[in-house]
C-alpha cells in the first residue's frame, strides 16, 4: 500500500504569503516570523514535494511555474480555513480592475455598482486603459485583474478566457442591409465603414476580410474603441465590423447587429498577474460577473 504524503500548513502558509507579497522579509512580516523562517518553510516544501519551487534571479527569488501551480491548487484551501474560522473583524478587501472603455463604461460599471451592493465588505478601484498600458499596470501589481478583448501574450500574465464571439456589422436600424440575417463581405461594397485605427490588433484582420472583398475604400471614419464606433453607427455616418460583445448588450435605439460571414474571432478574457494569486475579493467578482452576464445573441461564455 502507497505510503500517503503528508502536509503542512505552516509550509504552504509561508509560499502564500511569499507569493503575495514577493519577499522573505515581508511574507516573514505578515505571518509574524523571521526571515530565516520563511526561507527554511520553503526549503522544507521543496524538499519533500521534489519541485523547485523558487529561483533566484538579478539577487531576488522568482516563482517557478510549479510554485505558481502548487499555489493555485491551494485556493480551496485556504478558502476553507477561511469559512471555519470565520473574519475576527470586518475588513475592506478592495480589487482594482481596468480595462478598455468599450467594457468599462457600462458593462462593467454596471456590475461592479450590483456587487458592491452584494459585497458591503468589499470596494473596487476602476481604471479605464488601453491594450499597451493595462499589461504595465497589471505586472506592477497596480491593478489585480483586467478584461479586455484582444489577445494579449505576456510573460507574467495569466489569462482566463471569457467569452468567444463571431464578427457582426453594426448598422442603423433603418439600413437596406438590416433586413438580412447574414451580411457577406462582398454586401459592403460602396458602404460607408467606420473602422478602428491600425494600432488595433482586431484592424488588420478585419482589413483582410475587406481586401478579399475588393474593398479598398478608405474608412469615413477611424476610432479607438468598439463604442465610439458603435456610437457613430447610431448617429447614421456608416456601418461598423466589431466584437458584439458587450456592445449587442445594449443596443438602444436606431442600432441592429447583423452576424458577418466571415471568419473572424473575437476574444474576450480575463488577464491577471501569475506571480500573484488573485484575492477573495477577485474570484468572488470572477463569479459574479460570469452569473450576471446576460446573453447577447452571438457570444458564446467559456
Amino acid at each position: 500500500m502507497a505510503r500517503k504524503s503528508w502536509h503542512s500548513l505552516p509550509e504552504y502558509q509561508a509560499l502564500r504569503a511569499f507569493m503575495e507579497t514577493g519577499t522573505a522579509s515581508a511574507a516573514g512580516t505578515r505571518l509574524g516570523l523571521s526571515q530565516s523562517a520563511i526561507s527554511r518553510s520553503i526549503a522544507n516544501l521543496e524538499s519533500r514535494t521534489g519541485r523547485i519551487l523558487f529561483e533566484r534571479d538579478g539577487g531576488r527569488l522568482r516563482p517557478t511555474a510549479e510554485a505558481i501551480q502548487l499555489n493555485r491548487r491551494l485556493d480551496p484551501l485556504f478558502e476553507a480555513l477561511d469559512r471555519i474560522d470565520g473574519p475576527s473583524e470586518i475588513t475592506r478587501e478592495t480589487l482594482s480592475l481596468i480595462a478598455p472603455p468599450s467594457y468599462m463604461q457600462k458593462y462593467l460599471v454596471e456590475l461592479s455598482a450590483s456587487f458592491i451592493k452584494a459585497n458591503p465588505t468589499f470596494s473596487m478601484n476602476l481604471l479605464v486603459g488601453t491594450h499597451d498600458d493595462i499589461p504595465r499596470h497589471l505586472l506592477q501589481h497596480s491593478c489585480d485583474l483586467a478584461l479586455i478583448g484582444d489577445e494579449m501574450s505576456r510573460s507574467g500574465l495569466r489569462t482566463t478566457l471569457f467569452r468567444r464571439s463571431p464578427a457582426v456589422c453594426a448598422l442603423p436600424k433603418d439600413h437596406h442591409l438590416a433586413q438580412r440575417d447574414l451580411i457577406e463581405p462582398a454586401d459592403l461594397v460602396g458602404e460607408k465603414l467606420i473602422a478602428l485605427t491600425r494600432n488595433n490588433v482586431s484592424r488588420g484582420k478585419i482589413d483582410q476580410i475587406l481586401a478579399e472583398a475588393n474593398i479598398h475604400e478608405p474608412p469615413v471614419f477611424e476610432v479607438d474603441s468598439w463604442q465610439l464606433a458603435t456610437e457613430l453607427v447610431r448617429a447614421g455616418v456608416g456601418i461598423a465590423i466589431i466584437n458584439p460583445f458587450p456592445s449587442a448588450l445594449y443596443p438602444g435605439e436606431n442600432l441592429v447587429f447583423r452576424r458577418l460571414a466571415a471568419r473572424i474571432r473575437f476574444t474576450t478574457a480575463f488577464v491577471s498577474s501569475e506571480n500573484r494569486p488573485l484575492s477573495r475579493v477577485g474570484r468572488s467578482f470572477l463569479r459574479h460577473v460570469r452569473l450576471n452576464t446576460c446573453n447577447d445573441g452571438f457570444s458564446e461564455a467559456h
